[in-house]
């Protein structure tokens, strides 16, 4: 039977929280849309454009460590980079980004994914296109982390969801997402197979390190993972490792549209985004990657920038030509629960498009069809 996003003892569990967060409207922040046309040297100048309009950069990147958070989509070695099917962060818009925070200031620049190998070579980032030459050179320090294992940490973070957690508690992450002064996340404009859609937020998914929430972690951890976070995350058919947090409920529904959002919201409370960047210039509709059969190219020529993650992908689902407030059953969300709605009801954001101020170009003159939604079919011409 669909879910409506929030079941009544989530409700009463947020409700008996008693934090600001869940006692007053959920915040809402301003969102920056604009049109693009190509992955050049106008990036640079239209980043820094939104990023005025969004509040400014400074501010937020001004003599603090900066953690920068891609979104590599998918195992390489399965899923070599393709041009024709623009899944994954676009290597120029990496570039002009971490010169724009350089030149507002930022002390220090770390770039964070998570993908396999779990390795800490650079050739492993040099093979999505990204010019590591040109962002070392961008004007300040600058570091790199595959955080699907321990990295160049010492010891794992465990960290404690602020409103008390959907699925877990607490979660063990790599410590660059709590050892940075501001966080951003470079995420793309497109559908998922489970959640619908995945902008900002989707991209906290990944936060989780396979060698402790991958399907072969197995009961002690594995620095070495070769598989990815589905037995874990999205079924709940095994448990973490000894010592890593367990789950608040397992007798919850062992199904991925009702686990794969609340997960989302959890981490997105942990390591709330403080800069979003959502490029729809070049991106695909029908799932998330070359994975998900009959997905397609699409070009909305869009870009979308904002501090409030739940704000910010409202916005792009909105763009999509979707309702942000749609429940499971309706589209995008044909497979899972809204994760707009489980984030606006833990105080996370407003996914009320009326609360909304939208700078730049308005929704209704950006709207894309991006179709049915994670479908898999070329319904579209």
């Amino acid at each position: 039977m669909p879910s409506l996003g929030l079941t009544r003892r989530e409700a009463l569990t947020l409700a008996l929280a008693g934090s600001a967060a869940t006692m007053k409207a959920a915040p809402a922040s301003t969102v920056a849309v604009a049109r693009a046309t190509a992955y050049d040297r106008t990036i640079y100048d239209l980043l820094k454009e939104m990023t005025d309009q969004a509040g400014g950069l400074s501010g937020i990147v001004s003599n603090k460590t900066v953690a920068l958070k891609l979104n590599l989509t998918g195992n390489p070695g399965r899923y070599p980079v393709k041009e024709h099917l623009p899944y994954r962060t676009e290597p120029g818009t990496v570039l002009a980004m971490c010169q724009l925070m350089a030149r507002a200031g930022a002390k220090r620049i770390r770039l964070l994914e998570s993908f396999f190998p779990g390795g800490q070579e650079m050739e492993l980032w040099a093979r999505y296109g990204l010019d590591i030459r040109a962002i070392e050179n961008c004007g300040t320090k600058v570091e790199w982390e595959n955080t699907n294992t321990l990295g160049w940490g010492k010891q794992y973070v465990t960290s404690k969801v602020p409103f008390g957690g959907y699925v877990f508690g607490e979660y063990m992450l790599n410590h660059s997402y709590t050892d940075c002064d501001a966080y951003v996340s470079m995420s793309k404009l497109k559908n998922h197979w489970i959640a619908g859609v995945t902008m900002t937020m989707k991209n906290n998914f990944g936060l989780t390190p396979c060698s402790l929430y991958g399907g072969d972690a197995g009961e002690d951890g594995n620095e070495n993972p070769t598989q990815e976070r589905p037995a874990i995350g999205h079924s709940g058919t095994k448990k973490p490792p000894k010592g890593v947090p367990q789950e608040l409920k397992p007798e919850s529904p062992r199904e991925a549209g009702y686990r794969v959002p609340r997960i989302v919201v959890d981490l997105c409370a942990i390591r709330p985004v403080d800069l979003s960047i959502v490029d729809g210039i070049d991106t695909i509709r029908g799932g998330e990657g070359e994975w998900n059969q009959g997905v397609e190219k699409i070009s909305p020529r869009l870009m979308v920038v904002g501090r409030n993650q739940v704000c910010v992908d409202t916005v792009c689902t909105a763009l999509m030509g979707y309702d942000p407030r749609a429940t499971r059953g309706q589209g995008p969300f044909v497979r899972g629960d809204n994760t707009l709605l489980l984030a606006e009801a833990a105080g996370l954001g407003s996914a009320d498009l009326s609360t909304i101020e939208v700078a730049g170009l308005s929704i209704e003159k950006a709207r894309m069809d991006f179709g049915p939604g994670p479908t898999g079919k070329k319904v579209l011409g």
